[in-house]
């Protein structure tokens, strides 16, 4: 499967992926994310059920917090 991912072309062994496997892949373990799959907001409770394919455009933001 290939993707663009964060604007970069990326490519996995598999044909489809959920986005909770895709963040483990690629070792995303910031706390506060805010991910987009083809420009659609995906809330945190979906990453598990949510399928990512060929050709799909997954954005994953890391938000920072401080002061």
């Amino acid at each position: 499967m290939d993707i663009t991912l964060n604007n970069r072309k990326e490519s996995f062994d598999s044909e489809a992926l959920s986005i909770r496997e895709i963040l483990k892949l690629k070792n995303f373990t910031f706390r506060m994310m805010v991910i987009k799959l083809n420009g659609q907001l995906v809330k945190k409770g979906q990453y598990e059920d949510t399928m990512v394919k060929t050709g799909d455009r997954l954005e994953v933001i890391h938000m920072i917090s401080g002061g």
